[in-house]
């Protein structure tokens, strides 16, 4: 098993932050009851944001065309940068976020590491798909009626980039279905 340096830079990041939380605010991982929805989508999109960069980290090892490599190259650069943004912001805002990307995404990760070539990532570009697709739209509903200025702020910042990987991943699945990408890479 390969870990890269930046998911060993990640976990320890985590670990940090978590002992760096108000007394209190550790729960043993369990969202504290009647949480805010803007601190219920803080602690989704950080999820997320983690797992995209695993799943990117994996693509750029296991695609077999530049194009799915390149964009998993991208997810690690950009939901990276914006995973350090939502960190400080959940610092100061006093929510508490899980050190890991949660079983939904485990199991995503793990399926997907028993895959290879052109199933790899056709399979990848799926769930980035579905995944983008669910991310817009929850990030529109926080930039749009969220109550925390600051959060809300956070998502209407980061959706621009999130559309632009929605729109960059549908060109990849076409260039898939129609087989206009190569077998092989060439990074």
């Amino acid at each position: 098993m390969r870990i890269s340096s930046y998911s060993i830079a990640a976990a320890a990041a985590a670990f940090v932050f978590t002992l760096g939380l108000p007394v209190g605010a550790q729960n043993n991982g369990a969202p504290p009851a009647k949480a805010k929805p803007d601190q219920e989508f803080v602690r989704e999109a950080a999820m997320g944001g983690m797992a995209e960069v695993e799943l990117g980290e994996l693509a750029n090892m296991k695609g077999s065309t530049p194009s799915v490599k390149a964009f998993g190259r991208r997810m690690v650069m950009d939901h990276g940068r914006a995973n350090e943004e939502l960190k400080a912001l959940a610092l100061r805002k006093e929510i508490p976020l899980e050190p890991n990307v949660g079983p939904k995404h485990k199991a995503t990760h793990d399926k997907l590491s028993t895959m290879a070539g052109m199933a790899f990532d056709r399979a990848y570009v799926d769930d980035m798909l579905q995944d983008h697709v669910a991310d817009v739209a929850a990030f529109k509903r926080e930039a749009d009626m969220g109550e925390d200025a600051e959060i809300k702020a956070w998502a209407a910042r980061t959706l621009p980039t999130l559309e632009d990987h929605l729109r960059e991943i549908r060109g990849i699945q076409k260039d898939l279905e129609s087989g206009r990408v190569g077998t092989k890479s060439t990074d």
